[in-house]
Formats: structure tokens, C-alpha cells, sequence
């Protein structure tokens, strides 16, 4: 099974960029998913983008949240991906039509 994929656009010196990445790295040590924090101030257009919406954190390329985390809400949208792989995941193991002779 593939796991979601968390990104986090941030900069440094962002006080609610490092509240957003230590819950989503609480919610990792229960989760599996792949994280990655993208620093907005190595790219141009990354930071003209994302200059005043940071952190932004989208989950398997989904705007998921902005500036806040909510551990909660967080939780249930990782575990939904990881649900939604899972079921992916099976129904192409399983024949479109069952047919019986």
C-alpha cells in the first residue's frame, strides 16, 4: 500500500510553520505517510506564491490546510487517504465482472 504524502510549504522563521510540522510529527509516529517540508524561499515562485499563506499543507497534492493544523482533523484526513489507497489497492486486484457459469 502507497502512503499519502504530506507536504508543508513554509519558510524559516515562521512560528505557525513549526507548530503545523511538530503535530503533523506527532500524527506521524501513529500514521504512516511521507512528509516533506518545502522551504518557499529556495524558489521564486514558490515565494511569490506562497509569501503570506505559509504554512500551507496540502495531503496527496490537496490544499488540506492553511496557517493552522488541527491535530483532529488532520488524523481523520490521513487515515481517509490511507483507507482510499487501501480500497485502490484491492479493487484492482478484483475483476470488473463476475460472471457464473
Amino acid at each position: 500500500m502507497s502512503s499519502p504524502t504530506v507536504e508543508v510549504y513554509s519558510k524559516k522563521g515562521c512560528g505557525l510553520c513549526k507548530e503545523a510540522k511538530e503535530i503533523i510529527g506527532r500524527v506521524r509516529g501513529d500514521l504512516p505517510f511521507t512528509f516533506k517540508v518545502v522551504d518557499i524561499s529556495t524558489n521564486d515562485d514558490l515565494l511569490r506564491r506562497f509569501n503570506d499563506h505559509v504554512p500551507t499543507i496540502y495531503i496527496n497534492g490537496k490544499k488540506a490546510f492553511k496557517f493552522k493544523v488541527d491535530e483532529v482533523e488532520f488524523r481523520k484526513r490521513v487515515r481517509k487517504e490511507i483507507i482510499k489507497a487501501g480500497i485502490s489497492r484491492v479493487s484492482k486486484k478484483i475483476p470488473l465482472s463476475t460472471t457464473s457459469k
